[in-house]
């Protein structure tokens, strides 16, 4: 591994997989290199037990980019996509349930028990948002103007996105812009009555943030979950043998036009001189040379671990410094022996095909926020639950099941103790639970693995366990994202590019950073 390479990618997470691809394809000579034994980063499938794979990360890839699918031909390269009938279940208790199906007619149907308002009004929510979120992915796909680097080509893009705004209308246009720094819940009163409803929808505004629902900018995620979906809960798509498959069909891609792919091997250093990267040392000492350097890690870990902080000016630690992450998503993954029977619901199979959230109304999320904001997990916490292993039986033996639970607030800053000690404690509480709604759940439970912020800092290479590289916060959004004078997946380091989820758009799995920061090296080398 001393020959030269046209480009080196750290980090075999989903982005760098998706930059890799297009290098290669563009016919570079490419290498990445990936410390874990396994590709995907945060958008792995593992077999936690013995035949029982999960989705030990994100859990869907309904955010990504049309134009990565196409571009890389993934479908060819083994990428398919399972149908699940429900977007979203919540059990309410008192042996009620709310259900939004893929079908828009179920869901007016299912409303209409709850509030006939709603129901009037669930569809025009829908096509707004639909039209938001396209704009939204149209703008995903284009690196922030600048105007310290070629601005015209860049401006030139950006005013296409506004030509394509113009279509939306005068009216909705300023509703867009009125809407996106808003709080989700002042957003969601404006439109709906049934707390239900409000609780349910707002569950993802708040993803991958240490925000309530009521904080600036929570609207603004509400909407990037929902970029090419016209359902009004958010995109969803489930791949077949689960989200590790997008990481494997990139992968093969990259294969397929000539990249090197190394797992289990870790870069210590990005050799650096005169201000300009040169390399990658990995750790048993051997230096790989290049033209361009690529990272998929966090942006701080990239700078002040690997190139190191006495390259890099005062100004730019300050910026670094400021970075918020605040990871404050933890997951519990339940092997179990049969399916779960939640009280609440009829015909559970098909409901249960989607998310299972639990977060009853915008005030339980509210107050879900409040213990975290003073350094404790949530009493009474946000689940996003999912049972791949209904649509999926791959990832299961017969007639058992997996079960995956994301929980909200676990802060990667615990204020009087430690991740060490109340690591189990939090797996109980996540039981516990989402059994208030499926009360024979315990007795199903053959193994269990929590994750906490912690480990996902550990073991997955995410800085404080943000699954965002950076909180997507108003303040750390397009040209300040992941820190203002860091534009267009450049660094202060000639040659250096950030391709992972700290550039723009932020988190999920879109595939945008990895295929913007290729397209930008390309016309740059």
């Amino acid at each position: 591994m001393s020959q030269d390479f046209d480009a080196i990618v750290i980090g075999g997470g989903h982005n760098s997989l998706t930059a890799v691809a297009y290098l290669a394809k563009a016919g570079m000579k490419v290498a990445v290199f990936e410390q874990r034994g396994l590709l995907g980063g945060a958008a792995s499938t593992e077999e936690l037990f013995p035949g029982f794979r999960f989705n030990t990360g994100l859990s869907d890839a309904g955010l990504l980019l049309p134009d990565v699918i196409d571009d890389l031909g993934l479908t060819a390269h083994g990428l398919d996509w399972l149908e699940a009938p429900a977007l979203a279940f919540a059990p309410l208790g008192a042996e009620k349930s709310l259900t939004l199906w893929q079908d828009l007619g179920r869901t007016t149907e299912e409303l209409g028990q709850h509030s006939k308002s709603d129901a009037q009004v669930f569809a025009r929510y829908t096509q707004q948002n639909a039209a938001f979120g396209a704009l939204l992915q149209e703008m995903a796909k284009l690196a922030p103007p600048s105007l310290q680097y070629k601005p015209l080509p860049l401006l030139l893009a950006w005013a296409k996105v506004a030509i394509r705004a113009r279509r939306l209308g005068g009216r909705r246009m300023m509703e867009f812009m009125r809407v996106l720094p808003m709080g989700a819940a002042r957003y969601l009163d404006e439109w709906f009555e049934s707390v239900a409803l409000k609780g349910l929808l707002g569950a993802v505004s708040v993803s991958g943030l240490l925000q309530g629902p009521r904080a600036a900018g929570t609207a603004f995620m509400l909407l990037y979950q929902q970029m090419g979906s016209t359902g009004g809960y958010m995109a969803m798509k489930t791949a077949q043998g689960g989200v590790g498959a997008v990481s494997a069909a990139l992968a093969s891609a990259a294969g397929s036009y000539g990249a090197e792919i190394h797992t289990g091997v870790r870069v210590a250093h990005i050799l650096s001189e005169n201000g300009k990267a040169l390399g990658v040392e990995l750790v048993d000492g051997s230096q790989v040379l290049a033209k361009v350097v690529l990272s998929g890690a966090e942006v701080r870990h990239t700078l002040v671990d690997l190139v190191g902080a006495s390259k890099l000016a005062p100004s730019v630690m300050r910026r670094l410094r400021a970075l918020k992450l605040r990871g404050s998503t933890a997951s519990v993954h339940l092997a179990l022996s049969g399916l779960p029977k939640f009280s609440t619901s009829d015909n559970d199979n098909e409901r249960l095909t989607g998310d299972i959230v639990i977060c009853p109304s915008l005030d339980y999320a509210e107050q879900a926020y409040d213990d975290a904001k003073y350094g404790r997990f949530s009493a009474r916490p946000i689940l996003i639950a999912r049972i791949p292993s209904l649509l999926d039986s791959t990832l299961a033996p017969d007639g058992e099941h997996t079960l995956s639970i994301t929980l909200r607030y676990a802060p990667y800053h615990l204020r009087g103790s430690d991740w060490g000690n109340e690591k189990e404690r939090l797996g109980d509480l996540a039981v516990k639970v989402l059994s208030e709604h499926a009360p024979g759940l315990k007795k199903l439970i053959k193994q269990r693995k929590v994750i906490t912020p912690l480990d996902y800092e550990r073991d997955y290479g995410l800085t404080e366990g943000s699954m965002m590289h950076g909180q997507m916060s108003l303040d750390q959004l397009v040209m300040m994202r992941p820190v203002p004078g860091f534009v267009g997946y450049r660094t202060p380091i000639e040659g250096l590019y950030i391709n992972g989820a700290g550039a723009h758009p932020g988190g999920g799995v879109t595939g945008a950073p990895g295929r913007n920061a290729a397209r930008q090296v390309l016309k740059e080398i």
